[in-house]
């Protein structure tokens, strides 16, 4: 009786006497493999950066915007009505228990300068409740404080790359910057936050007390008027009572009618950047299943390869069953063949998707993640894909009656 060794044995030899046909053969595996490893591994980088952009927003975030302003019957769209204020900040914080932190912000474009270095930024008139609710730390330097927030004080929070671009290896703390020929002074620096889920730069900006925006600054057309106000829920499952109580605020607050639409827009941040997330795990799903098609093109070329092969070696069929090979020895064969066939592939296979996915990685800057399950999966499907499509040949050539087949030309 022939053993499962043994039967690895005699399919090396036999597919090493038709190399050709052997490499073709594994072709559809390895391609089939390596493309699913490849979807997955890119795929869950691109989870991973997501996930990272969500988190250096800031968690549990609402964003309540200007509303639409009407000229002529025509609206004008989002941001083009002013009517929130740093007053609507304070009451939201103050009267919805829901809301742990607020920031409302004024923004604005300034050229910033310093020595002979000059710099095109985004900077923010805020509060201290900004660094809370982005969740965003210091790299060194001390915040603003609500007493500069009080006085209207020219100091400035600088990010990044703002800092690379203004002092390179220079310390900014204690610098005199001039924002739109204005003096300010630097009192901290922002850590890194990197890119955004939109793909701006986070770092490119500087803080400022929002009140020393308002009136040092860019001015503003209302007392205290603000472009947007940042709102931090005090859990996710706070999120929609957050929403729901500023929403019921605010109409309070700018005395709107039962039939007057919000003159302002409220944007769950957090559920966006997770839907975003939710539509790359679904893409990464469809795209790993498009490629495990070639998985079963690749076992249907093993099949029709093992099929040609019982009928290339029905003599030897026949004499090794008139020595006394039972009918699970031949089947055990065929099998083994089939079975070496694709762990060759898949192995080889595995070799290619972890080398595209690195080389992806290195040309898109976007990260892939080499994962260990993804790899024995993708091995171990392609051993069942194997086994199964091997299985009809092997059975075939188990049923051949010895004096047929040892008669067989």
């Amino acid at each position: 009786m022939i053993n499962f060794s043994s039967a690895i044995k005699i399919s090396f030899r036999a597919l090493w006497v038709n190399k050709m046909r052997s490499a073709l053969t594994m072709l559809g595996i390895i391609i089939g493999v390596g493309s699913v490893i490849t979807m997955v591994d890119v795929g869950t980088g691109a989870r991973r950066r997501i996930a990272e952009q969500i988190s250096s927003m800031g968690s549990n975030l609402l964003i309540v915007q200007l509303g639409s302003a009407t000229a002529g019957g025509a609206r004008l769209g989002a941001g083009t009505r002013p009517s929130l204020t740093t007053r609507d900040a304070e009451a939201i914080l103050k009267e919805c228990p829901a809301v742990a932190e607020v920031a409302p912000t004024r923004q604005g474009k300034a050229q910033v300068v310093f020595g002979r270095s000059n710099w095109l930024t985004g900077v923010y008139g805020t509060t201290p409740g900004m660094l809370a609710a982005r969740d965003w730390d210091l790299a060194y330097g001390r915040p603003f404080t609500q007493q500069d927030v009080n006085n209207s004080t020219k100091v400035a929070l600088l990010g990044q790359t703002v800092v690379n671009n203004l002092f390179g290896e220079q310390d900014p703390v204690g610098r005199t910057i001039r924002i739109n020929k204005i003096p300010f002074t630097v009192i901290g620096v922002l850590s890194i936050k990197g890119q955004s889920p939109q793909g701006q730069d986070q770092d490119d900006t500087i803080l400022i007390p929002v009140t020393t925006a308002l009136k040092k600054l860019f001015g503003t057309t209302a007392p205290g008027m603000v472009w947007f106000i940042m709102v931090k829920a005090k859990s996710d499952e706070d999120l929609l009572a957050a929403e729901k109580q500023i929403n019921d605020l605010l109409r309070q607050r700018h005395h709107l009618g039962q039939k007057q639409d919000n003159d302002f827009t409220i944007r769950n941040l957090t559920q966006i950047m997770q839907v975003q997330e939710q539509s790359t795990r679904v893409m990464t799903l469809l795209l790993g299943a498009i490629a495990s098609v070639s998985l079963l093109v690749g076992g249907i070329g093993i099949m029709n390869i093992m099929l040609v092969s019982v009928t290339e070696r029905t003599r030897e069929i026949g004499i090794r069953m008139a020595v006394g090979a039972k009918t699970w020895d031949i089947r055990l064969q065929f099998i083994a063949e089939s079975l070496t066939l694709s762990l060759i592939g898949g192995t080889i296979g595995i070799l290619v998707g972890v080398s595209t996915s690195v080389i992806l990685s290195f040309i898109s800057d976007w990260p892939a993640v080499l994962s260990v399950p993804s790899i024995l999966l993708a091995l171990s499907s392609a051993g069942f894909v194997g086994i199964f499509f091997g299985f009809y040949p092997a059975y075939k050539a188990s049923l051949l009656e010895p004096i047929d087949a040892l008669r067989y030309d």
